[in-house]
């Protein structure tokens, strides 16, 4: 297994109810040159999280910050759901766990002509106040 460091989180900005998945996006990354879908994980709209790119293999999802990352991207452009924000926290909790990781930023940080995910990766990670997920 390989070294991993940080948490890279993704927008895919798809339109909000297209109801675009891991293959849509596999397909597209497929269509550009990439061998596979270049996330490790995809968060759809419903709040499922499917398995993209295996962990074990660098992803390609950020220029520069691959190889010790794991990118997640979530389903939307401008609009997400509060079941997607729930799975994100849960996914990153676990990946926390299991690879001591204590970083967690959005695309937008290491590309700053980017404005990818579309919301504060921060805040989104808090669990909402008064709810226990």
């Amino acid at each position: 297994m390989r070294r991993i460091s940080e948490i890279i989180v993704h927008c895919s900005d798809s339109p909000h109810g297209r109801g675009d998945d891991v293959e849509t996006i596999r397909r597209w990354h497929k269509e550009r040159g990439f061998d596979d879908v270049g996330y490790h994980y995809v968060i759809t709209e419903l709040g499922e999280t499917q398995e993209g790119r295996p962990l074990a293999q660098v992803g390609a999802h950020c220029e520069g910050h691959n190889a010790d990352s794991v990118g997640i991207c979530l389903i939307g452009k401008n609009s997400f759901t509060q079941v997607q924000f729930a799975a994100l926290r849960g996914l990153v909790a676990k990946l926390k766990e299991r690879f001591e990781i204590d970083r967690v930023v959005g695309h937008n940080r290491y590309n700053p002509k980017k404005t990818c995910p579309n919301f504060n990766v921060e805040l989104a990670l808090q669990e909402p106040k008064g709810k226990k997920l």
